[in-house]
């Protein structure tokens, strides 16, 4: 079967390449049709243009890059766990420069979340966060409640984990940056494996059933490292 997105998108990049390049290719018919005096000064004219294309191609291709990465043309900082809440898909700002569908349904949308750490003094903050302007959705003002509850579910599993590195932080007798960067790195790992296999469950919320069963699982689990759910671990405090 043959995916019609992809061929659209490589049918874009192709013309999007013939357009920066075609004067390129003009002189290089002309460079082939010139006769030997004429052709050294063809050729000069050909690599000044190739230099040309490229420093037009180069800038553009990173703005693409950036932009694919990080929206910051609709730029939203970074959202606590605090603020579950009030995630709604307004808040999925990022950019998918051609927009594809999951499975032939435009119901689909991805959610980018992050473990960050900060040690200071005696204090070492865990915090879990969503990254509106990198997170996704086909359409913004879909009504779809479960695939909002899925991607939401994605910040849960990372709050998670975020807990489960506050709890072994706390736990740890003797304190040092390099403690707590070998526990958020291998929580990360942990975290990620987690999120794979969520998805593969569920289908991405396709297997309902499922679904539910993960939902019940992430917040009992929540519920159990409730006395971790502060970002800060302060040393000479007790639980």
């Amino acid at each position: 079967m043959v995916n019609f997105e992809n061929v659209r998108e490589d049918v874009f990049i192709v013309l999007f390449l013939l357009v920066i390049f075609s004067p390129v290719i003009y002189q290089l018919v002309i460079v082939i049709r010139e006769h030997k005096k004429e052709r050294k000064l063809a050729i000069k004219r050909l690599r000044k243009l190739i230099k040309g294309c490229l420093l037009i191609l180069i800038p553009v291709s990173l703005i693409i890059a950036v932009l694919s990465h990080t929206n910051y043309l609709d730029y939203e900082q970074p959202i606590s766990f605090e603020r579950f809440d009030e995630i709604t898909f307004e808040n999925f700002r990022g950019i998918e420069l051609f927009k594809k569908t999951l499975l032939g349904s435009e119901k689909f949308a991805y959610v980018v979340t992050s473990i960050d750490f900060e040690v200071k003094g005696d204090e070492v903050e865990v915090k879990s966060l969503f990254h509106p302007s990198r997170s996704f959705v086909y359409d913004k003002y879909a009504n779809s409640k479960e695939l909002l509850t899925h991607e939401k579910y994605h910040f849960k599993i990372t709050e998670l984990f975020a807990r489960k590195a506050r709890k072994q932080i706390k736990n740890l007798d003797l304190v040092s940056k390099k403690k707590v960067v070998e526990i958020i790195k291998q929580i990360k790992t942990q975290e990620r494996a987690y999120q794979q296999k969520y998805d593969y469950d569920t289908y991405h919320s396709y297997i309902f059933s499922e679904q539910k069963k993960y939902e019940q699982k992430i917040d009992s689990l929540l519920s159990l490292f409730a006395n971790y759910k502060k970002s800060k671990i302060a040393f000479n405090e007790e639980d």
